[in-house]
């Protein structure tokens, strides 16, 4: 993934959550249509299906007016773009092509569908939206088809229906958390002018984790439903040697890779009676709940943080 381009994964995530958003709203005063139905409603598989497919095509639209437009266009072509970014451009779409596909299975599940459908047609979701995007990279000449990309595609796809069908649920989840970084004011066209931006093009800011429910795992234990632990990976220092000599730092920037180990939460496991407060917790789960952490830096250095988001 290029470095000029907004990352469509997550402009894809903040589009998807605006709409479950909305819906959380409307649970308020129509709670019993957003509980999941016991049996297949028809009607509402039909709702899912012809929502999917219209936001899907708007998003195309949108993305190739918004990115390729400008460009000219080309030949299919790819590029090797795995050396780029530390390779947290790939997790990005790892984490994406998961998070599309979960709400297409919880979609489906409203709908009363039966798991199987889940996996054949919520599941893939991510995998088949993130690809078609990646196409339309082939033919820009900007960009380039990434094969790197689709394999993480795949890896997110992959983590989410082998859990279902290994564990029948998630005990392993992606999640994501970010804070400003220093770097994005000596290159703002790459990373970002405002906050906002900055969440989606600085990946110096950005940590994606792997949160493990310990309770799916020792089922007899008194460990509480909610409590997780988590492994994190960012990365520092990006894009390195390429900022703007005018606006250079006073100092080398030295890149390097950040692992951390925190405590989580997963919120789902809260115990309510409210639809509306499940709602919301499912969608906002994603996110990685600050927490003290561990963080170990590639440069041989140890660092605790008593809160890290």
């Amino acid at each position: 993934m290029n470095y000029t381009k907004y990352s469509y994964h997550t402009i894809t995530l903040v589009l998807l959550f605006l709409v479950f958003g909305k819906s959380s709203l409307q649970a308020q005063h129509k709670t019993p249509f957003f509980q999941r139905s016991d049996t297949l409603n028809t009607n509402r598989r039909t709702a899912v299906y012809v929502t999917e497919a219209v936001l899907g095509t708007a998003a195309l639209v949108a993305l190739n007016e918004a990115w390729y437009a400008d460009y000219e266009r080309s030949g299919f072509h790819s590029i090797n773009d795995n050396g780029q970014w530390m390779q947290m451009d790939k997790i990005g779409h790892a984490f994406s092509a998961y998070y599309i596909g979960k709400m297409g299975m919880d979609a489906l599940a409203w709908a009363g569908e039966s798991k199987k459908n889940q996996l054949i047609y919520g599941a893939p979701l991510g995998f088949v939206f993130l690809t078609a995007v990646e196409i339309l990279d082939g033919f820009s000449e900007e960009w380039g088809f990434s094969t790197g990309d689709l394999a993480a595609n795949a890896l997110g796809t992959g983590m989410l229906i082998g859990q279902e069908l290994l564990w029948q649920e998630q005990r392993i989840q992606f999640k994501f958390s970010f804070q400003t970084s220093n770097y994005a004011q000596f290159d703002p066209d790459k990373l970002g002018h405002s906050t906002v931006e900055q969440l989606l093009k600085d990946y110096n800011g950005q940590t994606y984790w792997l949160s493990l429910n310990l309770r799916s795992f020792f089922k007899e234990s008194n460990i509480p439903p909610w409590l997780n632990v988590a492994v994190g990976y960012g990365a520092n220092g990006l894009p390195e040697g390429s900022f703007d000599e005018s606006t250079q730092p006073p100092t080398p920037i030295r890149s390097y890779r950040q692992f951390f180990t925190s405590v989580d939460l997963d919120l789902t496991k809260i115990p309510t009676n409210s639809n509306f407060l499940k709602t919301v917790f499912n969608v906002f789960n994603f996110i990685k709940i600050p927490a003290p952490t561990i963080e170990y830096r590639t440069q041989g250095e140890f660092k605790f943080h008593f809160l890290y988001f």
